[in-house]
């Protein structure tokens, strides 16, 4: 892992302490490399140092950057920060590129210890960071595959989007039920859809998942594109999809008033909300009715089935059917008994906010708001997770064991829950340790004390990082943060491929398949989580641009923030209305010599002993605004006035 002031550090593969890499050591390698590393002794901070032996794979291939010439002499400033090295690029291989514009390089030469990166331009990107091409740069940054081979796109259109007569005849027909969508109002390719139905026992409930498999079969070029791929990338912007348009939106999405294949699980539950019975299979479906999650909301506040003109995705008041308005009610109230047995039984509940940003016709942001969960998203999540949880529980528990993929999320790091006590207490907060019943419910205790408050984001930011990733693997050790012992991602094969192999598997054990190559799966386990990486860092990345660009544009104005963070170098602050965060420098803070007490969390001046503590209110106004490096600069004006 590469730092942006050219040292690194290598993370044991096996866990345990990561080992720091000097610069030197950092000269041969990239951040990502895949390396053999030898301990060499320690640093003068006392930390343990590595000696590079060996680098065993490569992280980059392609290398986004600025193309720059000095001295006649043309290199590659890479715009990822924690690739310090200069990628030197022949006269012959600059591919027309001029001084100062964005360019894509493919690496000819890998650094080593004597000599330097050397590679190709394979593409002139622009001249000038606008936002448009920003995502551009990002997503060829992270090696993200954005571009569809024709072969790809002709086998995906020769599929067809109307459901085969022949093949319904080999499905559960559940086209009778009037299933709905309930889904964000911009979304296109609609993975779900759900119904529920009172009968003697209590209630049948089913979830229909779209039938991706179907369509994207193995061996085929398409599959081998979405493997690679692995996941959808949800940019500020744009989407880089999974799968072609043509099936995400069209012939796999469940779009209403339209038959679709469908992989469906059915439960018959007691009025508890307790599974008594349960049937998976392929079946085919019609959705009767899109709401937007605004919608069914609508409906859940007012117990009617009138939909208000302001929420509506038409744009107009109007009425659903009482049979749809019914069920989308007893769905929010199997799913509120549900959430809540799942909170008591050790669940982490977390609602953090998420930024939003709204664009114009040249995608500059204009306005910022946050997205909040309601009743709704969280009746369309509990659901869902009742169908992952029950799909892996199903072949998990099956003996001979099965090969299958899990969603696993082991339990949090002592020494960073120890970290995020000493940084709540600030806040006056108190956590308990004692047991993993008692961390839950500190936790979650926490995490409800926090809402509405100008430390929340911070609180939940810190929280989440106290939690080991959660991962693909063949390896159950079940689900920490839901306190679920089975767990798998079922739900969304449009945009996740481990769904896709989910059903797969679970169709072949069905039919009383023998268990596949654990060692095959564990690998394509691996490759999904990695591109899931991927996709997180890029999409922060597109966040972190648009929220720097859109302080560009208001640097005249003052800000309230929180600190939420302090070094020796100066203090963060993040704005409570917006959500940006930027730095001011410990040098720009004029009325005394201010240093870094490392146990109060603040910085502390020499003589008038003022305090700038993490957690206080402080007025900001913008310095300086980084597109490049995506980072942003504040002047301090003061502390909040009480």
């Amino acid at each position: 892992m590469g730092h942006r002031d050219g040292y690194g550090f290598a993370r044991p593969l096996e866990g345990g302490e990561d080992l720091f890499l000097s610069a030197r050591e950092m000269y041969q390698v990239f951040d990502g490399d895949e390396i053999l590393v030898a301990v060499a002794g320690l640093d003068r901070r006392g930390r343990a140092e590595g000696q590079i032996a060996e680098v065993l794979e490569r992280a980059h291939h392609m290398v986004v950057g600025r193309y720059m010439e000095e001295s006649g002499i043309g290199f590659l400033l890479p715009h990822n920060t924690r690739i310090r090295n200069h990628i030197l690029i022949p006269p012959k291989a600059k591919g027309g590129a001029r001084h100062g514009q964005l360019v894509s390089v493919s690496l000819t030469d890998y650094p080593s210890a004597t000599l330097g990166a050397k590679g190709r331009v394979e593409e002139v990107l622009g001249d000038h960071l606008d936002p448009g091409l920003e995502i551009d740069v990002a997503i060829r940054a992270h090696g993200i595959p954005w571009e569809w081979p024709d072969e790809v796109l002709r086998e995906a259109g020769s599929l067809g989007e109307e459901p085969a007569e022949q093949d319904k005849l080999y499905r559960e027909d559940l086209r009778a039920l009037p299933f709905v969508t309930i889904d964000g109002e911009d979304a296109r390719d609609f993975d779900d859809a759900v119904w529920c139905e009172a009968n003697q026992h209590g209630f049948r409930l089913l979830v229909a998942i779209a039938d991706v498999s179907h369509y994207v079969q193995e061996g085929t070029i398409l599959d081998d594109e979405a493997y690679e791929r692995a996941t959808s990338v949800y940019l500020v912007d744009r989407v880089v999809p999974m799968l072609p348009e043509v099936l995400s939106n069209n012939a796999c999405s469940l779009r209403p008033l339209e038959e679709k294949y469908t992989f469906s699980a059915v439960f018959k539950i007691n009025n508890k909300a307790e599974v008594k019975e349960q049937w998976f299979g392929r079946t085919v479906t019609y959705s009767d009715a899109r709401f937007a999650y605004e919608e069914a909301q609508a409906i859940i506040e007012s117990k009617t089935n009138n939909i208000p003109q302001e929420v509506s995705l038409t744009g107009e008041l109007y009425q659903t059917s009482p049979e749809i308005t019914q069920a989308v009610l007893k769905l929010n109230e199997l799913a509120k008994i549900m959430r809540k047995r799942r909170m008591n039984e050790g669940a982490i509940s977390f609602d953090k906010v998420e930024v939003k940003f709204d664009l114009d016709a040249e995608a500059n942001p204009v306005g910022v708001f946050f997205k909040t969960t309601k009743d709704a998203n969280k009746l369309i999540e509990e659901f869902m997770l009742l169908a992952n949880k029950k799909v892996a529980e199903f072949v998990g528990k099956q003996s001979p064991k099965k090969t299958f993929i899990y969603r696993v999320h082991d339990e949090p790091d002592v020494s960073k829950l120890a970290t995020l006590q000493g940084v709540v207490s600030k806040f006056g907060y108190k956590l308990n340790f004692k047991d993993k019943k008692t961390t839950t419910a500190s936790l979650n205790n926490l995490l409800q004390e926090v809402v509405g408050k100008k430390e929340q984001n911070l609180v939940d930011t810190l929280t989440i990082r106290t939690m080991s990733k959660a991962e693909y693997t063949t390896h159950n050790v079940g689900h920490y943060g839901l306190a679920f012992n089975y767990y798998s991602h079922f739900t969304s094969p449009i945009r996740r491929y481990p769904d896709v192999m989910a059903h797969r598997l679970l169709q072949l054990y069905l039919d009383g398949g023998k268990s596949v190559n654990e060692d095959i799966y564990e690998d394509k386990c691996n490759h999904s989580s990695n591109m899931e990486n991927l996709a997180t860092k890029a999409e922060r990345d597109s966040i972190k641009y648009m929220q720097i660009r859109f302080m560009e544009d208001h640097k005249n104005e003052e800000f309230l923030g929180v600190i939420s963070g302090v070094t020796d170098w100066g203090i963060y602050v993040e704005i409570i209305s917006n959500k940006c965060e930027g730095m001011v420098s410990v040098r720009d803070i004029k009325d005394d010599h201010y240093v870094f007490d490392e146990g109060q969390y603040a910085l502390v001046g020499k003589v008038t002993k003022n305090m700038y503590q993490l957690g206080d209110e402080v007025v900001v106004k913008v310095k300086n605004t980084d597109l490049v490096k995506k980072h942003l600069d504040f002047n301090l004006i003061g502390k909040k006035e009480e």
